[in-house]
């Protein structure tokens, strides 16, 4: 079996620099076979997330073929379509980077016991995380519900530095049958959307390193500054890429650390970001029904109201708040959303419009191309008061205040609402060119009424909250 290859069962790490199972499996010494398998897991999400997924593919497919290597596609059930692997080229094993989310970790660990049942090779690597989730504990043994702790346990903890990005890959006798990516149809759903968000999406990782180095050349030293200021392109945009594995978040941190010891005076903070996505994943591990549920069961039984006509209008940038709906337009025109106007739609569904945080996890995920389980659950459920770190009654947003404060000139506003200027912009007018034609939308139509008074809307959340504590 020295002499058998290995496939290498590929995920959400589409690189080759900085890859832990890549390079364990080099230092086998076997020839080794790159697959990726679409499986019912990865089908089912949500249609931006799954487009820009196919992109990251095509894009890894063609920096193997340039090493003398192939991505194998299969598409099915995992263990069925391992097992066929298995028997078409024996193999002698398999090796992948670890996953954390509740739908995968079971599953995973009954793959890695039948392959050792059969006396096969069956690693599973850490790379995704800086931290392996039941690393960072308590001083009581368990696992932290709130940041400021989890960031102070880790922040000096030390990082292995970057692994490099291997020569060559040693290639089996013989290539087992590939689907054609084509096939798989990955941007189907997203029909004439997709050609809006191309432009704006930054694919792979050559992208990605290009993106980081520029971000710390250029904007780490202002981040903590000017982060929040919607207009301006303050932040590093690597949520896309470490979605899909595209960078390591090892790399990033060396080189927001190198960049802290030079005095860059916003390092620190971006390093605090970065270990947020830890946090939500220690999260995830522990709690997994935090993607699906109330972190606190005492949310239980809030009142929030179900889908209804205030959450459609929230859906299609048409709630009458300038700020809420140009953010939501953004997600249709670039596939993302910043992070100040995350928090802001997150507080006015939920706050004003008494919208359970579920309707809006659930848009998120259908329609963010750095859709990302853990931080989109934290995230929404520390906005809507039911998650850790939450505190409610300080996390009613005024987007009336937010848009003074976050975006004064109303330059955000101005480049994704065409009703609201003269001569609207590309950006403004890609909205109406991206959305389903059923919804009937046009750039002269006029700007709704606000859905509710600001002030009724933050009394009403207000009078609920006291009710739930009552």
């Amino acid at each position: 079996m020295s002499d058998a290859p290995l496939i290498l069962w590929f995920r959400r790490d589409l690189r080759l620099s900085d890859h832990p199972m890549l390079t364990e499996a080099l230092a086998l010494g076997r020839p080794v076979i790159p697959v990726f398998v679409l499986d019912p897991e990865t089908e089912a999400i949500g249609a931006a997330a799954r487009w820009r997924l196919g992109l990251s593919l095509a894009d890894f497919a063609a920096r193997l073929e340039a090493m003398g290597s192939r991505l194998i596609l299969r598409r099915g059930p995992l263990p069925e379509v391992l097992d066929r692997l298995l028997t078409e080229t024996g193999a002698g094993g398999v090796l992948w980077s670890r996953c954390y989310d509740p739908a995968t970790q079971p599953r995973d660990a009954a793959v890695k016991a039948g392959l050792r049942a059969r006396g096969l090779v069956a690693q599973s690597v850490p790379g995704f995380l800086l931290h392996e989730p039941w690393t960072v504990k308590t001083g009581q043994d368990g696992f932290y519900r709130v940041y400021t702790p989890f960031w102070n346990a880790v922040r000096d903890r030390d990082i292995a530095r970057p692994l490099p990005a291997p020569q060559r890959l040693p290639a089996p006798a013989a290539w087992p049958a590939s689907d054609r990516l084509a096939d798989w149809r990955m941007g189907a759903e997203m029909r004439r959307g997709a050609a809006i968000l191309l432009p704006h999406a930054r694919v792979g990782e050559a992208a990605a390193q290009a993106r980081l180095a520029d971000f710390i050349a250029t904007r780490v030293a202002v981040y903590k500054l000017r982060r929040d200021f919607l207009a301006e392109e303050a932040c590093s945009g690597l949520s896309e890429n470490l979605t899909y594995g595209e960078i390591s978040p090892r790399q990033i941190w060396h080189e927001g650390m190198r960049a802290m010891q030079a005095g860059a005076a916003g390092a620190e903070h971006f390093l605090k970001e970065l270990v947020w996505r830890e946090f939500a994943w220690h999260l995830l591990h522990h709690t997994p029904h935090i993607a699906t549920g109330n972190w606190r069961p005492e949310w239980d039984s809030f009142p929030w109201r179900p889908d209804s006509e205030d959450a459609e209008a929230w859906r299609r940038g048409m709630t009458g708040e300038p700020i809420v709906d140009a953010a939501m337009r953004q997600i249709y025109v670039t596939g993302t959303m910043h992070n100040r106007a995350r928090m802001i739609v997150a507080s006015y569904l939920t706050k004003h419009l008494m919208t359970h945080w579920k309707i809006g996890l659930d848009w998120f995920a259908d329609c963010l191309t750095d859709w990302d389980p853990a931080s989109n659950a934290m995230g929404w459920q520390w906005v809507a008061g039911s998650g850790p770190d939450a505190a409610p009654y300080f996390r009613i947003f005024n987007p009336a205040t937010q848009a003074k404060t976050f975006d004064p000139d109303g330059l955000y506003q101005r480049r994704y609402l065409a009703e609201l200027s003269q001569k609207p912009g590309k950006t403004a007018l890609d909205y109406f060119a991206a959305v389903p034609l059923s919804w009937g939308l046009a750039p002269d139509q006029r700007y709704p009424l606000p859905r509710i008074p600001l002030q009724d809307g933050r009394n009403r959340a207000l009078a609920a909250y006291a009710q739930r504590s009552a």
